[in-house]
């Protein structure tokens, strides 16, 4: 497995291992073991399967007082995907990374808890998979408008396709800091260099 750290602390991109032949491929998407020797030692609970049309949006959710980490992946199509870190008091405070994921480039994403996540479709349609380390729970959904314009996320779409829950959500600026999840500690730099030397 090759991994790829990111500006954003504990933010890494994964690309696992493809094996191919005249039939096809295989590819090991999870491995608790290995993950937890490239610094992912993280318990999942629940997945997720979503199917989303062409010009689809989904974002920017995350949990408050559970919050989740995922594991992300896109079984069919292309997507181009997007994660916010809302941790108060992180240096990196509504700043934003984001990534092309398809079924292609077998790429995978992880989310430590504390970060917003979304993602807009490229391709006609996408089956996107993710992993979460704790259940969804309504009663807890925090989520900030995808077009914030403090935060200018360049999105590849015009009109996109966003459900009214996504669009009636707050701006980041105008959030209380009982409505952000809790700061948690990410990797130090001493973990992401031994991350660096066993993983790639």
């Amino acid at each position: 497995m090759n991994i790829i750290t990111t500006s954003l602390e504990g933010v890494l991109v994964l690309e696992p291992k493809v094996y191919k032949d005249n039939r096809g491929f295989f590819m090991e998407t999870y491995h608790r073991n290995r993950f937890r020797e490239c610094g992912v030692d993280q318990t999942f609970v629940q997945d997720n399967l979503s199917f989303s049309v062409k010009g689809t949006l989904r974002g920017m959710h995350y949990q408050i007082r559970q919050p989740q980490a995922k594991l992300v992946q896109v079984v069919t199509g292309e997507i181009f995907d997007v994660v916010v870190d809302i941790r108060p008091g992180s240096p990196t405070f509504g700043q934003w990374i984001s990534i092309h994921m398809s079924e292609h480039n077998n790429r995978q994403l992880f989310i430590p808890e504390g970060f917003a996540h979304g993602f807009c479709v490229l391709s006609e349609s996408a089956h996107c998979l993710y992993k979460c380390s704790d259940h969804y729970a309504p009663e807890d959904e925090g989520g900030i408008l995808w077009s914030d314009p403090a935060l200018g996320i360049d999105w590849p779409v015009t009109d996109p396709i966003v459900s009214e829950k996504d669009s009636n959500y707050p701006l980041l600026g105008d959030l209380l800091p009982e409505q952000l999840p809790a700061l948690k500690q990410g990797l130090s730099q001493e973990l992401i260099n031994t991350i660096l030397g066993v993983c790639t």
